[in-house]
């Protein structure tokens, strides 16, 4: 359930001009970020996002993640539509947080960007059917060795039913060593998952799942 913070600012994205997504300028509707910023927005070199995370891009992110921008989850997750239509799948899961940071955040960055992306491509949301049941230390504070030590267990399916004999596509916001999604993949394999594919928004580090 999206906080009231969430929802007012969907809401103004509705019924005020578009602005940049890192910045606020005014730019077009169907324009995601300004000149000035998009020079820096940059294109990913994997297969599993769009865009390269730095610059304008990074900022965009953490606007939707930290600040309350909730409004900016449906622009972003425009770029990845594209990509989602590519692949062969029969349902969208977005990775999940824990309880305690959806309470303190209000919403699930990465079930915002799922959203629209299930709907653009005609597959089903499964937006519960993983859940995080440990909260872990931030992965971004963490070395590559210590994120899949921290990641152990963290994950569990709880509605195998909506991915058992089906191809999921795993959707979240940043993929840096992909150690989340490896940990969910393998958690909706578990369950019966058929086949898991993954995408992003952006890629930090130009590493492939």
């Amino acid at each position: 359930m999206l906080s009231l913070r969430a929802l007012v600012g969907m809401l103004a994205e509705v019924v005020a001009p578009s602005g940049c997504a890192a910045c606020d300028a005014p730019v077009g509707a169907a324009v995601l970020f300004c000149p000035a910023c998009a020079v820096s927005a940059l294109p990913a070199t994997s297969r599993d996002g769009p865009l390269a995370y730095g610059g304008a891009v990074a900022e965009a992110i953490v606007r939707m993640k930290f600040q309350g921008r909730a409004d900016l989850a449906p622009r972003l997750a425009r770029v990845m539509i594209p990509l989602a239509r590519a692949l062969p799948v029969d349902v969208v899961v977005p990775v999940p947080i824990h309880r305690q940071r959806l309470l303190e955040r209000g919403y699930n960055q990465a079930a915002l960007l799922a959203r629209p992306i299930a709907g653009a491509i005609g597959r089903p949301l499964a937006a519960r059917s993983l859940e995080r049941v440990r909260d872990t230390p931030m992965q971004s504070s963490l070395d590559r060795a210590a994120r899949l030590t921290n990641l152990a267990g963290a994950f569990r399916a709880r509605s195998p039913k909506d991915v058992r004999d089906r191809a999921v596509l795993l959707v979240d916001d940043v993929r840096t060593t992909g150690s989340t999604l490896t940990a969910c993949a393998r958690s909706l394999h578990e369950v019966g998952a058929r086949r898991v594919f993954s995408l992003v928004l952006a890629c930090r580090d130009g590493l492939a799942l």
